[in-house]
This record gives C-alpha cells, sequence and structure tokens, in this order.
C-alpha cells in the first residue's frame, strides 16, 4: 500500500501517543468501495454549512458563501464587515474534546492505517490555525463553527449573535 505521507515521523510533528501499531482488524469494505464512499463526501453546501446559514439569516446578517480567493476559503464570509466562519466537520478537522465523536484528549483516528489519518488530521489542524491566522491578519474576525456543536441550535445561535455583534463592533446590520 502506497502512503501519501511519510511512515516516520519527527519529533515534534504530533503527539507520539496518536502513533500506535495498526490494528490488524482492517477495513470492513474494499478499497475500491472505500474509495468510492471517501470521494462522495461533500466540500461544499454540507448539511452542517446550510444549517448555519439558516441561523445567520435568521439573526439577519448577510454574507457570501464559496469564497474561494480568501485564505482557507472561508464556507460564510461578510467581506464589507470583515468577518468570517468555518464550519468544521468534527472528523476531518479533528476536534478535540468532541461529544459526537466520543473523543478524549486527541482526535479520534481510525484504526486501519493510523499512522496515514494521524498525520492527515495533523496536517488539516495546522492548516485550519494557519488560514485563521491569514484571515485575522487581514483584518476579518474569524468563528469556527464545530458540526457537534449544531445539536444545541439555540446555544449555537446565542454565539453566531455575539460573534456578529463583536465581528461588527457592537453595530447592528
Amino acid at each position: 500500500m502506497e502512503y501519501r505521507y511519510p511512515c516516520v515521523v519527527t519529533a515534534g510533528r504530533m503527539p507520539s501517543k496518536v502513533l500506535r501499531a495498526p490494528s490488524p482488524k482492517g477495513d470492513l469494505v474494499s478499497a475500491e468501495t472505500r474509495s468510492r464512499i471517501m470521494r462522495a463526501v461533500g466540500q461544499r453546501d454540507t448539511s452542517a454549512e446550510i444549517a448555519v446559514r439558516r441561523l445567520l439569516h435568521g439573526i439577519g446578517v448577510r454574507f457570501r458563501v464559496g469564497n474561494r480567493d480568501l485564505p482557507g476559503s472561508p464556507d460564510i464570509a461578510n467581506r464589507t464587515r470583515r468577518w468570517a466562519v468555518f464550519v468544521n466537520g468534527c472528523f476531518w478537522h479533528g476536534h478535540k474534546n468532541c461529544p459526537k465523536t466520543k473523543s478524549k484528549q486527541r482526535p479520534r483516528v481510525p484504526e486501519s492505517n493510523r499512522i496515514y489519518w494521524a498525520l492527515k488530521f495533523f496536517d488539516n489542524r495546522q492548516r485550519d490555525a494557519r488560514k485563521c491566522r491569514e484571515m485575522r491578519m487581514r483584518g476579518f474576525e474569524v468563528a469556527i463553527v464545530w458540526d457537534c456543536e449544531l445539536s444545541d441550535l439555540e446555544g449555537l445561535r446565542d454565539r453566531l449573535r455575539r460573534f456578529i455583534a463583536h465581528a461588527m463592533g457592537g453595530r447592528s446590520d
């Protein structure tokens, strides 16, 4: 099997607790089926992203989607008011302490091909942090909404309302 990432991890690259020997169980489906399933995972207009858009629209703010020219391509942004929202899936973006994936201190890593996944999640988290820094350097306020937060829509609505108020400096649209 070909690895996209090297099997040897340099010191300080990621937590060593994640690197355990691969499980002998293996995958439950064939490699072709797994590849087809993974390709089908959407990158935009996900149910989580649409739910966050509805909440923001209900709050009364205006925004754009498909912001490919901004760092990290935020899912939702208002360039005039200089705020952006990234809607992250807990699994793909390595949400720590997530009630949805039932992870503890670290992101949940699949049993098969453990090193590949651990590196992928680590790289995803590093890229996400870098893109948020780049957005802030451009003067944007940035919020990250995790998929698991959608289980409490009222709490998320309040958090988004506070974020928008802060991003607009206390002004209302």
